[in-house]
């Protein structure tokens, strides 16, 4: 395993494949406050010389943190598919790249390896891929996932629909409920982020979301994005919950920062399997973001593009419906500006569809962020392109609880109108019932939401 490199005249030496993969990731705020960034682009490009002829065993041998002291880590290997590991593990990530987006290359191909793929070896091969590259490879996946309706289709263009509210005022919640199904979104989940994260509120609202979908007899999903362990009580004590929802990290102690371990996860699986409303076999919602490690000293020192793929290997062992990155909700700490946002975008979806996760993007930034809604509709346009599988609806793209700008339900129509894309079937079938499509357009009855008053 060679990790040194010469370039331009100079020669570049690094200590571990841990300091390679840091180095060649693409320019990062959080690498830098992190210090295990590349000191310059020429060592960034000799991190990546490097980086593409180690093979997928060395990559395999070396995760970014311990097996035996993350269970993050132990999970994501010990779900590897052995069998098939050993028919690539002496691929470079060089060769990797060539494979993905090689036109003899589809979704079954991708399919049959990404069982034996690591976290850090998805990570390595995004290292080495442009922009363009990771659109092309994502979009040759197709990832099905099953809860009350089927996601993932190629295709389809989902969305879920966030009614947030800042006093968790029920009869706020849906009226953006109503306006948001009348533009025809929500078809992912209709999932919300309380400001009260206690057992009765959080039952409070599934109730009226359960009594709102059984009366109009609509095929989503719902959630309310307490913290796991709340929505656990709540649903004991009856609550009518699709997904349950909580936030993850790439390590055992960013997992512990949230309050939860791979135990709790299971838990709350088996039990809305028991309990909940879904139908099918897929009822985890998980959501990640670049940078969250870092905030909790829960790093070890990793680069961000690694530890959020690892997110990724965790989320795959539950076999999630939904898996969102949130990925400029942070700020600048992490992702600087739109250059830096819409890298990590189109990096998180790719690693997330690789994984072979039902991937969306919640594409949004802070106020803080050196970015706005033209950068923001440029990267929705370029996930659209690479069949991101959904993203937020919220009134205008302006979340008034969390404050932080998103995507709005006209941008949803807009992606669909022009990459010819639909809701999930079952969805796009009631809307036609309702008037609200006709051959996959919103017709002039889209966004009245008195309908829902009649």
């Amino acid at each position: 395993m060679l990790l040194k490199t010469k370039l331009f005249g100079k020669l570049y030496s690094f200590a571990s494949v841990k300091e390679v993969m840091a180095k060649a990731n693409e320019e990062k705020s959080g690498d830098k406050l992190a210090r295990v960034a590349a000191s310059s682009s020429e060592e960034r490009i000799a991190a990546k010389v490097v980086l593409a002829q180690l093979t997928l065993n060395d990559l395999f041998n070396n995760p970014s943190v311990d097996y035996e002291k993350d269970e993050v880590t132990r999970i994501i290997i010990d779900d590897i598919n052995l069998t098939v590991f050993e028919e690539i593990k002496n691929w470079t990530l060089e060769e990797l790249r060539a494979f993905l987006l090689a036109s003899t290359t589809g979704n079954f191909e991708i399919q049959h390896i990404q069982r034996a793929l690591t976290s850090e070896m998805i990570a390595g091969v995004c290292k080495l891929m442009s922009n363009l590259d990771l659109i092309q490879a994502a979009g040759k996946i197709e990832v099905l996932k099953t809860a009350n309706t089927t996601i993932g289709h190629h295709g389809t263009f989902a969305n879920r629909l966030q009614p947030n509210h800042p006093t968790d005022d029920i009869d706020g919640i849906m009226a953006t409920v109503m306006e948001g199904l009348s533009y025809g979104t929500g078809d992912a989940v209709i999932g919300l982020n309380p400001v009260d994260d206690s057992v009765d509120s959080t039952r409070r609202i599934l109730d009226k979301f359960e009594e709102f979908r059984q009366k109009w007899n609509i095929p989503v999903q719902t959630s309310v994005l307490a913290h796991v362990t709340t929505q656990m009580e709540a649903v004991e004590k009856g609550a009518p919950t699709g997904l349950i929802f909580q936030s993850i990290a790439g390590s055992q102690k960013g997992n512990e920062a949230f309050g939860v371990t791979a135990q709790i996860l299971q838990d709350a699986r088996d039990l809305v399997h028991r309990k909940g409303t879904a139908t099918g076999q897929n009822v985890n919602y998980f959501e990640t973001g670049q940078g969250s490690e870092l905030s909790s000293d829960a790093h070890f020192d990793t680069d961000q593009v690694t530890m959020e793929a690892r997110c990724y290997g965790f989320a795959r062992h539950f076999d999630p419906f939904l898996v969102n990155t949130v990925v400029g909700f942070i700020g600048p700490e992490y992702l600087y500006d739109a250059k830096q946002v819409i890298r990590a975008g189109l990096e998180d979806h790719f690693m997330g569809k690789l994984h072979g996760i039902s991937m969306g993007v919640d594409v949004c930034y802070t106020n803080h962020m050196k970015a706005d809604q033209n950068d923001m509709e440029i990267l929705l346009t370029a996930l659209a392109a690479a069949n991101c599988t959904y993203v937020m609806g919220i009134p205008h793209g302006d979340d008034v609880m969390l404050n932080y700008q998103t995507t709005g339900f006209h941008d949803t129509a807009t992606i669909r109108e022009i990459f010819g894309r639909r809701p999930i079937k079952e969805f796009e079938t009631w809307c036609e019932k309702m008037g609200i499509m006709a051959d996959g357009k919103l017709t002039e009855r889209a966004g009245d939401a008195s309908i829902f008053l009649q």
